[in-house]
């Protein structure tokens, strides 16, 4: 299974911000660090604002924070919300062209099993355990 990049920044993004929950991070310092468009960050931050894990606020002491625990997050749960809409095959997306194969093709049933036993593994571990670590700049 292929990520998207939206879901390789979205896990880095919410990475740093469980680095110190309680800490505003700029979006600025979060594009400059990942070297990625601010325009795709501020993407990003909105569907996980939308999905109320961060938080935002405007401002010279705003930026963006985690909201719920780290530890109450599964890697899982993260996943299935960043890629939702991107189907792993195009005969599971809700719209768009049928299969041509159906009904006697025997390989959505396998693949539909390998991505939920994908996910049942991810939902084993929790954003804290993939936390990095604090940025030399705020251990300070």
């Amino acid at each position: 299974m292929r990520l998207t990049s939206f879901t390789d920044y979205g896990l880095r993004l919410l990475m740093r911000l469980a680095s110190d929950p309680q800490r505003w991070v700029s979006s600025a310092d979060v594009a400059e660090e990942f070297d990625l468009s601010r325009n795709h960050l501020a993407k990003i931050i909105q569907h996980l604002a939308r999905a109320g894990l961060i938080e935002t606020r405007r401002g010279g002491a705003g930026g963006i924070r985690l909201l719920v625990q780290a530890d109450d997050i599964s890697l899982g749960s993260l996943i299935a919300l960043l890629e939702q809409n991107q189907s792993l095959v195009p005969c599971f997306a809700e719209t768009g062209p049928g299969c041509s194969l159906t009904p006697q093709c025997r390989l959505k049933g396998k693949l539909k099993a390998a991505e939920t036993a994908f996910l049942a593994t991810l939902d084993r571990s929790t954003l804290a355990e993939i936390a990095l670590p604090p940025r030399r700049d705020e251990a300070a």
